[in-house]
């Protein structure tokens, strides 16, 4: 009987240290997702892990010679890389998927609305605007910007599994109506041209091969006169190419975030008026006095090694499909890179440009300087 009772109270043990594990400490912030539903968006389970090893092989050549050999499949293993990453994003991360500068007295969550409003404020949106969102993810800062103010927004994506959690997303928070989300590549968009009174991109333009072919699409859509604000992932000022160690950080992020090489913050602007856009302003909202971005990663530690663990069990008893182990573990070491391009101040997320479309200027310009 005593056996019994031992083995009783060792399984009930085991069953609340698993529920601990993942209702308790799994989800790291209310987004809607939970460890027990992680999948691989489009990917069936079965094809998760050899599509990670495809998307690895890919990105871990060096950038130059992605652009110049294979850049037209670039937006096929962006759109790979979002489905092995976007329910882990949303489970640990939240529902939007960028940094912020860190702002005493508040929350992570707080700090990351108030630079999704910051958007929204510096192309002056209002409600009679229509405001695209350039690579959207699922909608959080979509949700933030049309709440604020009161646009009507659309946005576009790669990824056809990010478009379904958006629109749900919109839905639940009573948005289905001023928001909107199509599927899309942001370098061939389907939207007519000058049919936009604004829009913005954060931390998504990083994905093209070449900068000019997305803002020569953005300056398409956009009527005369309307404005961009695009936060960029950049090397900054500080980066040395004839550093090693400069160099493997700025790899590290590239080959873990599916980029297809980081640019220069000093290109930015260059490539801006290269399309015909008149550069309003430009600053790197991540430099003092703006506090710390990547305290977040920092302290996320405990959290990335925990959900590390969750992942790990409900794949070993077949609720979370095996190739996400290796997925999660790639975003782990990625942390650590982002989080050593930030101390260092070799590497940015939000490299803030604003941009206008000239009054007097004809969609075919965009078209042509491509």
């Amino acid at each position: 009987m005593d056996s019994v009772a031992a083995l009783f109270c060792t399984g009930a043990l085991l069953a609340g240290g698993l529920y601990w594990f993942v209702c308790v400490l799994g989800p790291a912030e209310q987004k809607g997702k939970s460890a027990t539903s992680l999948s691989g968006g489009s990917i069936s389970s079965e094809k998760i892990g050899d599509k990670f090893k495809q998307y690895w092989s890919f990105f871990l050549r060096p950038p130059s010679e992605i652009r110049a050999k294979d850049k037209d499949t670039v937006p096929d293993f962006v759109d790979t890389f979002y489905n092995l990453v976007t329910d882990i994003y949303e489970w640990g991360w939240g529902q939007s998927f960028h940094f912020s500068p860190s702002v005493p007295g508040h929350s992570h969550a707080s700090a990351t609305r108030l630079h999704e409003v910051r958007a929204s404020d510096l192309i002056s949106a209002t409600p009679d605007h229509r405001i695209l969102d350039v690579g959207c993810g699922v909608g959080g800062p979509m949700r933030a910007i049309a709440s604020h103010s009161r646009s009507r927004v659309v946005g576009i994506t790669i990824n056809e599994y990010q478009v379904g959690r958006a629109r749900a997303h919109n839905r639940k928070a009573g948005l289905d109506s001023t928001c909107d989300v199509v599927c899309g590549n942001f370098l061939e968009m389907p939207f007519e041209d000058n049919s936009f009174d604004g829009a913005y991109s954060i931390e998504a333009t990083c994905h093209a091969p070449r900068l000019e072919d997305v803002y020569a699409e953005v300056f398409r859509v956009l009527k005369p006169g309307a404005k961009f604000v695009s936060y960029e992932w950049i090397t900054t000022d500080k980066y040395r190419a004839s550093d090693e160690e400069h160099v493997a950080v700025i790899r590290g992020i590239e080959q873990g975030n599916a980029l297809p090489g980081l640019r220069s913050y000093a290109d930015i602007a260059t490539v801006a008026r290269a399309v015909g856009f008149e550069v309003l302003e430009e600053e790197d909202l991540a430099a003092p006095p703006a506090g710390p971005w990547w305290t977040r990663l920092k302290m996320g530690r405990i959290a990335y090694w925990r959900n590390h663990v969750v992942i790990t069990v409900l794949a070993a008893i077949g609720i979370a499909p095996k190739g996400t182990v290796e997925v999660h573990e790639m975003l782990f070491r990625t942390a650590d890179f982002l989080t050593r391009g930030g101390q260092s101040g070799i590497f940015s997320p939000m490299h803030m440009i604003l941009l206008r479309k000239p009054s007097n200027a004809a969609s075919a310009s965009a078209s042509a300087a491509k």
